[in-house]
Parts: structure tokens; C-alpha cells; sequence
């Protein structure tokens, strides 16, 4: 993977969620999802097989069907915004998983901005979703503020319907 493809510096910084580099709006949204077990390995695997996506209702297309460093993601909003992204890291571990993308050319933002689902010590799932990010097109500069607004209602979104995922079909909840 070429850093060079990418529309900013600090590939794979999410990695460390309180790095925002100089210049960018920083982003954490946090959401509980359940607990358990089962509800920890369905938030992952919606997660890393982009079932989140999909549901969420935007188009996505990926060049595999389980994120990985180095897959690429296009996704596009309402039918006219694409915003292209190549996953810089991701992670599966026994309580812990997800992914981060960074921005490439034509996305109208530039950054990067995880995903992780983490199973806390008393059986807690939580969904983080964190970036840095700055506006990269006249389109999302013009909206100030109500852009980082989005993204701040994307994430919570993004909380929401993995929480569903997540709990579907497991008799607690």
C-alpha cells in the first residue's frame, strides 16, 4: 500500500484514537450495542463483511467481500456523492475487531475514520466509530460545520442499525 494514493498524511493513525493530526476535526461516537458473546461475533462479522454498510442504506462497492488492508471501498450517497477509501488496518482479535479506511482521490473528505466493535471486561459490546478528517471538496467545505454534523449523525446511525444487527434473532433481546 502506497501512502501516496491516499489524500492525506498519518495512514493508519486511528489506530490510535486520540491522534488527530493538525488541521483536521477530530470524531468519537460510542455506542453500546449489547452484551455477550453472540452479540459481540454478530456486531463483527456485520462489521467486517460490510452487512453495516449495506444496511445503512448507502451503495457500496468493495474489491472483497471481508475488509483488509489494502481492499478498496467506494461508497455513495444518495445516488450522486462517491467517496472512495482504502482500508488501512484492520483487526480480529477474541474481544476486539474492525477496520479503518483512509480517503483517496475524489472523496469529499480527507482522513481516515475506524470502525471497532470491543467487548468490554463485564460482557459489554460497544461500537466506536472515530476519524480525523477535513474537507477535501468545495461541496463539504461550503458546509462547514454541517458537515462534521453529518458525520457525527452517520456515526450515530452507524450505532443504531449495528445494534439491530447485532441482537437479531438472540432471544434476550
Amino acid at each position: 500500500m502506497s501512502s501516496a494514493d491516499f489524500t492525506y498524511d498519518h495512514v493508519g493513525a486511528t489506530r490510535d484514537p486520540g491522534f488527530c493530526p493538525p488541521g483536521y476535526h477530530p470524531m468519537r461516537v460510542r455506542t453500546r450495542l449489547g452484551e455477550g458473546e453472540p452479540v459481540f461475533r454478530q456486531a463483527a462479522e456485520a462489521l467486517l463483511t460490510w452487512e453495516l454498510h449495506r444496511a445503512l442504506g448507502v451503495g457500496i462497492e468493495t474489491s472483497a467481500d471481508r475488509a483488509a488492508p489494502d481492499v478498496d471501498v467506494t461508497v455513495t450517497l444518495a445516488g450522486v456523492v462517491r467517496a472512495p477509501c482504502r482500508v488501512v488496518w484492520t483487526v480480529e482479535e477474541h474481544r476486539r475487531a474492525g477496520w479503518a479506511y483512509g480517503t483517496l482521490a475524489g472523496h469529499p473528505e480527507s482522513g481516515e475514520e475506524a470502525f471497532v466493535v470491543d467487548r468490554t471486561g463485564d460482557g459489554t459490546v460497544w461500537l466506536t466509530v472515530s476519524a480525523f478528517s477535513r474537507p477535501a471538496r468545495w461541496y463539504s467545505r461550503a458546509g462547514g460545520p454541517a458537515t462534521r454534523g453529518l458525520q457525527h449523525a452517520y456515526a450515530r446511525r452507524c450505532g443504531k442499525v449495528l445494534r439491530r444487527l447485532a441482537t437479531h434473532g438472540l432471544d434476550e433481546y
